[in-house]
């Protein structure tokens, strides 16, 4: 259980923050960068909700979505290291369950003929927000994953990248099902 009695502790004003070990980093670190963007795309994805409630399944898939972030930023907020004791990690069943989820709502939608514009209704359009953001946080997460010294759970990239999936068909869905989608057309101001 977390306890937060205190939201200020003035522990931050030199320019660190602690992860989940008590190490700290300066708050430009590549590993603050990767949990501070998984956290901006639960943001985002909580002004999506603003407009999913009319669509309860829907809503609900994202309300687990967002919290399976909170899991991953605490994923990344305590890198594992040999001989330490296991943490909050991101696992395949997550990555699993989003992939099901998927392919429920894409058996709903018309197969593509154009690439999809970021629109339609605000639903729509905010669930593209977020998926730029998550692709955002899965660029950072690998590049992190690249460094020396620096692990990251390969489950927690997975999911990011399932979950960036996702959010399109989400898109998709909250756009009448594909019926409302706004579609490329190419050349077309020329």
């Amino acid at each position: 259980m977390v306890v937060l009695n205190r939201i200020y502790t003035k522990t931050g004003d030199d320019g660190t923050t602690a992860l989940g070990t008590g190490e700290r980093r300066p708050k430009y670190d590549l590993r603050i960068e990767a949990y501070g963007t998984v956290d901006e795309t639960n943001a985002a994805i909580g002004v999506v909700r603003l407009h999913t409630q009319a669509v309860p399944e829907l809503d609900a898939m994202l309300g687990r979505i967002q919290n399976d972030l909170f899991d991953l930023g605490a994923d990344l907020a305590v890198p594992e290291r040999e001989g330490k004791a296991e943490r909050l990690r991101v696992v395949a069943s997550q990555v699993e369950r989003l992939e099901r989820d998927i392919d429920m709502l894409n058996d709903q939608l018309a197969p593509l003929t154009s690439f999809v514009l970021p629109g339609g209704t605000p639903a729509a359009a905010y669930l593209h927000v977020a998926r730029t953001i998550c692709r955002r946080a899965e660029r950072v997460m690998v590049e992190l994953a690249a460094r020396p010294g620096e692990p990251v759970n390969a489950a927690g990239i997975h999911y990011m990248n399932r979950l960036s999936d996702f959010l399109f068909v989400a898109s998709r869905t909250a756009n009448g099902n594909g019926a409302g989608d706004v579609l490329w057309v190419p050349g077309q101001n020329r």
